[in-house]
């Protein structure tokens, strides 16, 4: 029954869209009225019974002459909002003018608390009234919102006076937060084309919880938990943790509260995430949610969290941060700097044309260290995260972090065309700081890619989901830790390596006989030693060996670095030039940690048999970490036998014979 109320409401409030905004808003711009419309209804509603008590209470306040007036007028309100203002919505209805009209309702916008002016201020909704005055909607608008046919108040409205007959059942919390998210959904699904910025679909959205909470449900104890989403969007990553985790803590006869923490960049999605929490009567909670970016503006920098779900942006630049960071070659965040063992600094900070590996890092700096669950982490990337930077890169030194730090536990390779606007693959990072014996050291790896079921239409870019029976059985090959074709356990080891500069020595011939410019030297009397110099080597000095024939001109280092390009050509039977490489004979190889006999055995067994004078320059060696999919799940398509290839090309050609012979007896006839 909650269900058909709920999609009756959100039909009703659909269809206030298409009667009262169609002639003056384009379809993707109804959400600009309809969701803060939603949201002030919804407060107004809440504040009818207190209205006047806050009046007097204001009144008093005035005075009083008190200034911040606003936790006593909230606490008259008996609500974590309020509106000072002399009216409700419904006050407004008749207004001799449109002028009228539009100075009271700004009036009693002006009146709303500041936890409230600032999601209006978020969605901008006070530059809609304009438009709205002009078109002369405004009216009916507020109408639509506060006719008998919609209830969005906690009371029921009664169908008679003596209040026996039920007309429309009051609206709790929770089924106001439902409405207002499926409200959200259908906007997002007509504006798909930027809906994947800041949804992310329901289904993905509850695996990521599963595997965040099933894991650890017989270990949730009676106490507070946070969950935190440093890209949250709307909020619905929050919400959804939020549901499952309670759910799970009442199968095991648990009472948990969860604190949910988020920060958003996005001024609309932000005033959205925000507004919902109110709607839902989670005032604190939406204290909790901030404005701005996390990279460059962290608001939550000395908490830590138990858990944590983020599908932050991919393929975006993030240089406006790396600039407020002051550039990024100067970032000294420790968010994204560590060290090594032996106290060499590590950045760990990636190009500034994808930054979606520091919310990860972000992430991972809030894990709580003394607790017995530690944390538990869940992020959408895309594959640039696990493959993408050389050894030594930010992107490569991000994931050798987690890896030698043993926090992640799986990665699951997600099917095209499952987010709204992008139809690429995706990757869900599962990471614990707390790892089960059985997972120490280890990482799974699931190829979730066929693992679909297709939507009858298609919903922007996605085409297909993640059904109830799909989700339970990629968490039941996680938690079973499978192997099979779709499933791979692998050591952290695996997916290091070395990345070693192979050097070969650089070996010259001596032309000597060569004519030298003049012009190559600032003075005459430079070139006038090197052509003596040059003449005066004994005949008997080797010239394919540059070291012997330098040494014999007992010329300057200078004056021999000017000639020697003149006067010498590479010869690969000449001599080695002693501690100086070929730049152009140089090689680089990627040697795993798992390779037998390590760098040094590599070396001996795939280098040096092919070019005995090779070398490493241990100086320039960099461990690097990277995770192909494509290596461990690749299916060669199988070829069809060439015998039934030219079976169906003669088939083919009968075939056409057989039509250009009708053809042709048609023309004659």
């Amino acid at each position: 029954m909650d269900n058909i109320i709920h999609n009756q409401i959100v039909s009703f409030i659909w269809g206030i869209a298409d009667d009262c905004l169609r002639d003056v808003y384009v379809r993707g711009k109804y959400r600009d009225v309809i969701l803060p419309m939603t949201v002030i209804r919804r407060l107004d509603a809440m504040l009818e019974d207190t209205a006047e008590d806050v009046r007097k209470m204001k009144k008093t306040l005035d005075e009083a002459k008190i200034d911040n007036q606003w936790p006593a007028l909230c606490n008259a309100a008996k609500q974590a909002f309020c509106n000072s203002s002399p009216f409700l919505l419904k006050d407004l209805t008749n207004r001799a003018t449109k002028q009228k009209l539009r100075a009271d309702f700004e009036l009693y916008l002006d009146g709303f608390s500041p936890n409230v002016q600032e999601i209006l201020d978020k969605f901008k909704f006070r530059n809609q009234i304009a438009t709205m005055i002009d078109a002369d909607i405004l009216g009916s608008v507020i109408e639509k919102f506060i006719s008998s046919d919609i209830n969005l108040s906690p009371k029921p409205i009664y169908k008679d006076d003596a209040k026996t007959i039920i007309k429309h059942s009051g609206l709790d919390n929770h089924g106001m937060g439902t409405i207002f998210e499926e409200l959200i959904r259908k906007f997002n699904e007509e504006n798909n084309e930027e809906a994947g910025e800041h949804w992310t679909p329901r289904d993905v959205v509850e695996l990521m919880a599963d595997l965040i909470f099933v894991p650890i449900a017989d270990k949730i104890k009676d106490a507070t938990y946070s969950c935190y989403d440093g890209a949250c969007g709307t909020g619905g990553m929050l919400t959804v943790a939020q549901e499952r985790l309670l759910e799970l803590a009442s199968k095991q006869n648990k009472k948990v509260s969860i604190h949910l923490f988020g920060q958003e960049i996005n001024p609309e999605t932000y005033a959205i995430c925000k507004a919902d929490m109110l709607l839902k009567g989670d005032g604190e909670q939406a204290e909790h949610i901030s404005y701005g970016s996390t990279l460059s503006s962290d608001s939550n920098p000395t908490r830590q969290f138990d858990f944590m779900l983020s599908n932050p942006p991919y393929g975006k630049s993030w240089k406006t941060d790396a600039d407020k960071m002051g550039g990024k070659k100067e970032i000294l965040d420790t968010r994204f700097n560590t060290y090594l063992e032996g106290g060499e600094q590590m950045q760990m900070i990636p190009r500034t044309s994808d930054g979606q590996l520091l919310f990860l890092l972000n992430n991972v700096s809030k894990m709580k260290k003394e607790t017995e669950l530690g944390s538990r982490i869940a992020e959408v990337h895309n594959g640039s995260s696990i493959f993408t930077g050389d050894a030594g890169s930010g992107e490569s030194n991000a994931r050798r972090y987690f890896i030698e730090n043993d926090l992640v536990e799986a990665i699951i390779a997600v099917p095209e065309n499952m987010f709204y606007n992008t139809g690429i693959g995706t990757f869900i990072w599962i990471l614990s700081n707390r790892k089960e014996a059985r997972r120490k050291g280890k990482i799974q790896l699931i190829d979730a890619t066929g693992m679909k079921s297709p939507l009858r239409k298609n919903m922007g870019k996605k085409n297909c989901e993640f059904t109830s029976e799909i989700r339970k059985e990629i968490l039941r090959i996680f938690l079973e830790m499978e192997e099979s074709e779709v499933s791979m356990i692998f050591n952290n080891e695996d997916f290091a390596y070395w990345n070693v500069t192979v050097e070969r020595p650089l070996r010259l011939r001596v032309y000597p006989e060569r004519e030298i410019s003049d012009n190559l030297f600032k003075k005459k009397e430079e070139y006038d030693s090197v052509i003596k110099a040059l003449s005066s080597v004994p005949s008997n000095v080797p010239l394919d060996d540059w070291n012997t024939f330098a040494k014999a001109t007992k010329l300057k280092t200078a004056l021999l670095t000017k000639i020697r390009p003149i006067i010498t050509e590479k010869d690969a039977n000449a001599k080695a030039i002693k501690d100086e490489a070929d730049p152009d004979l140089r090689d680089y190889e990627n040697i795993p940690f798992t390779y037998e006999g390590g760098i040094e055995g590599f070396i001996k067994n795939e280098v040096l048999p092919y070019a005995p004078d090779a070398y490493i320059d241990e100086k320039k060696t960099t461990i690097g970490y990277e995770i192909s999919f494509t290596k461990y799940f690749y299916k060669p398509v199988e070829l069809r036998d060439m015998n039934e290839i030219i079976a169906d090309l003669n088939a083919l050609e009968s075939e056409a014979n057989g039509m250009m012979a009708e053809i042709m007896e048609g023309i004659e006839s």
